[in-house]
């Protein structure tokens, strides 16, 4: 077992389940037991999934004074985990609406209310800091001054950047510079990826990079070895929606990483969890346990090998 600190946003997510995209206009309807509202937020997803896989978890988290914050410290704790690291410092907690179709397709609207404008208490970080494995920050602004305290103190570091076009992207560039584990989508870049991982390799020296490439599978890069290295992707069983699949993919690498599996097993493993992560409605929802994930290994071994 891990343990893990994760910086990253806590929200209240609605999911609708719609019929198509572009959304035709009607006055009202009834979608009967399509409509969830959840805890979730790319901070308590990534919490939730590693602890799931059995990992001790420090979050670092901001939300608000509202009633919504009985929600989630109830919601956290249930998971067996310590909600001390998250602080009521804005009035209102940042909400979600996620729509999404049968055939995977989905729209979000976030609302992070004054969550970009604070900052995290440095001495909370240096407290639930200490002995941890690695360090997660998110690209919320609160994790934003905790990347040069986590390199101060030599604990290793992991980002998703998300959808970037390419390193002179001026919001996610601290990210980037600082992590030693660096994740992003392929949706938005200028060029093709193994160009943006070999930048990254010249440029900041990143070790392991891992681009998500939606239904093409994902592109994993190794420094040291200077290996680009394709992974198809893996189904294993129907998509519901795919909000938290990147949430996924990077808390599972992470988990088989710190396990001490190479690269490639931590990303083929990953690549498991998210497919069956998807099966399910919303972003923090739809997680296997350990015993479940190597059972799963165990019985769809047949695809990608190093």
């Amino acid at each position: 077992m891990s343990t893990v600190l994760v910086s990253g946003l806590i929200n209240i997510e609605t999911t609708l389940r719609v019929d198509q995209f572009p959304i035709p206009y009607f006055p009202v309807t009834y979608p009967f037991h399509q409509i969830n509202t959840t805890v979730a937020g790319v901070g308590f997803n990534i919490s939730k999934a590693l602890a799931t896989l059995g990992n001790q978890v420090q979050l670092l988290s901001i939300i608000g004074s509202d009633f919504y914050s009985d929600i989630i410290r109830q919601t956290y704790n249930q998971l067996g985990l310590s909600e001390v690291g998250i602080l009521s410092l804005v009035e209102k907690t940042a909400q979600s609406i996620v729509l999404y179709d049968s055939q995977g397709n989905r729209q979000i609207y976030t609302d992070l209310k004054d969550i970009q404008d604070q900052t995290y208490p440095a001495q909370t970080f240096e407290e639930k800091s200490a002995g941890c494995d690695i360090c997660v920050l998110s690209n919320i602004n609160f994790s934003r001054p905790l990347l040069p305290l986590a390199k101060a103190r030599n604990i290793p570091i992991a980002c998703d950047v998300h959808a970037i076009r390419d390193l002179e992207d001026a919001y996610n560039r601290d990210f980037i510079q600082y992590a030693d584990i660096l994740f992003c989508s392929h949706e938005n870049l200028a060029f093709a990826p193994q160009e943006l991982i070999r930048q990254l390799w010249s440029r900041f020296q990143t070790p392991l990079c891992v681009i998500g490439l939606g239904a093409e599978g994902a592109l994993l890069g190794i420094r040291q070895q200077q290996k680009l290295e394709h992974f198809p992707i893996v189904s294993t069983r129907p998509i519901v929606n795919t909000i938290g699949a990147g949430d996924a993919l990077f808390s599972a690498f992470l988990d088989g990483f710190l396990q001490g599996l190479s690269p490639q097993k931590s990303l083929e493993r990953a690549m498991l969890f998210a497919s069956y992560k998807i099966g399910a409605r919303g972003a923090a929802e739809g997680f296997l346990t350990q015993i479940e994930l190597d059972d799963l290994v165990l019985k769809l071994n047949s695809f990608h090998q190093p």
